[in-house]
């Protein structure tokens, strides 16, 4: 005698949960997008009035300014090094590996806070002033200084997804915030590099 079910569904198994969408990487993106668009603007301000001063024959730089690379250089290499350490951060908290991951973002953070105190000391150091007649006071201080709000804010990025990785929203399986940190953080190393040639190399 044959068996038969009365439901067909019987003995498959459940459909699998949807997925959540993405929306803090996107939204980051989209910010992004901005922020590389704002950056650009003022690049082509700077490039513009640049080669206009040039063009006239006068010096780009005032006489009493002294850019020293050296201190940029070292800012350079500090980004660099905490894009590393904040891939490895991520590394470590798809393989659940919580404590190395707290100190990678930590040491990151660090990085950041030393990029600011030391491009702050280098403002103090290249006599920049925004009364100069050229204008390239202005411009630096606007590029740089915004470039210094942008690390600022991804430091309160990434401290805010390591509390919320802290407590236990974000494991291996959903580390979508980490990866809108880690986003934000290499495009802001990117704009620096973008500074460091545009500014302060070719002075």
């Amino acid at each position: 005698m044959a068996i038969t079910f009365p439901d067909d569904t019987l003995g498959t198994a459940p459909p699998a949960p949807t997925a959540r969408p993405r929306v803090l990487l996107i939204g980051t993106g989209f910010a992004l997008v901005g922020i590389v668009l704002t950056f650009a603007g003022l690049f082509g301000i700077y490039v513009e009035h640049r080669a206009q001063v040039l063009n006239s024959g006068q010096p780009w730089l005032p006489k009493a300014v002294s850019i020293d690379l050296t201190q940029f250089n070292v800012a350079l290499v500090g980004l660099a090094i905490s894009v590393v350490i904040l891939q490895w951060g991520i590394w470590c908290v798809k393989n659940d590996d919580r404590q190395r991951a707290y100190i990678a973002l930590g040491l990151t953070a660090l990085l950041g806070a030393a990029y600011i105190n030391g491009i702050c000391f280098a403002y103090t150091q290249m006599g920049f002033t925004v009364h100069d007649p050229s204008g390239v006071g202005i411009l630096v201080y606007a590029i740089t200084g915004l470039h210094l709000a942008m690390v600022g804010a991804g430091i309160i990025f990434i401290g805010l997804m390591a509390f919320r990785t802290l407590g236990g929203q974000y494991s291996a399986h959903d580390h979508e915030g980490l990866q809108a940190a880690a986003l934000y953080w290499y495009v802001t190393c990117a704009v620096y590099t973008a500074i460091w040639y545009g500014i302060f190399v070719t002075k």
